[in-house]
């Protein structure tokens, strides 16, 4: 399949947050060998639900859709736009269909945002918008990418691509190179996968209500006073 790049001044971009649903021992499995399937399960709830509230913030920029693994009712109080995944094992099939359906419906740029950020300041989604290059993407703490922001898509963007180790990035800038695609890098920000990383949440100042609310009731090194919401 041909690389898809499709403009249409007519429409705007759109930001897709990636979630699974919220299934204990499905998600957040790296939290869950510490503080419970359940407990981790529910941080993931309320991970998107945050994260969906704060891009909603991005209207005056762009649409926002929910895109889950397997259909859920989870996020039905967020009045967004919900679709599925594609039906792959692999996540840079995943991402590519998401990108290139996107464009293909001519929307000028797909931003995709993962749900482990509850914190991600705006100004970091905002920094993806305003890239001009074919593909974008929001480096992580752990080698990774927190989101990706696609101009134009290829289905071999992600070919080679090891997830959730420590070359991910440098591996899908590599790929996308090979597609013949620009390249730039936004700002770095961290992703919520270890106990480490709920400190780092916890001290956060952009942390965000529930997601306060769910850290309080956690037992031990993690607890910490609710945060008021506004």
């Amino acid at each position: 399949m041909p690389s898809i790049a499709v403009y249409n001044f007519g429409m705007r971009p759109v930001i897709v947050l990636f979630a699974k649903a919220p299934v204990p021992g499905r998600v957040k499995t790296r939290l869950a060998a510490h503080i419970g399937a359940v407990a981790a399960a529910e941080g993931h709830r309320v991970f998107v639900r945050d994260l969906l509230e704060r891009l909603q913030l991005l209207a005056d920029s762009a649409d926002l859709e929910l895109h889950t693994d397997i259909p859920t009712d989870a996020w039905g109080d967020a009045r967004v736009a919900c679709r599925l995944q594609h039906d792959a094992e692999n996540l840079g099939e995943r991402l590519w269909f998401a990108g290139a359906r996107g464009l293909s419906e001519g929307r000028p740029q797909v931003v995709i945002v993962g749900s482990d950020s509850p914190d991600l300041p705006l100004e970091h989604i905002r920094a993806l918008l305003a890239c001009a290059a074919d593909v974008a993407l929001g480096p992580a703490d752990d080698g990774g990418f927190y989101a990706i922001a696609m101009r134009r898509a290829d289905p071999r963007m992600f070919h080679d691509v090891h997830w959730s180790g420590p070359e991910t990035l440098a591996e899908t800038v590599r790929a996308v190179e090979r597609c013949g695609f620009s390249v730039e890098l936004g700002p770095r920000w961290y992703d919520v996968d270890t106990p480490q990383d709920l400190g780092r949440l916890a001290a956060s100042p952009l942390l965000p209500p529930r997601t306060a609310r769910w850290l309080s009731e956690l037992p031990g090194a993690f607890r910490m006073r609710p945060t008021m919401e506004i």
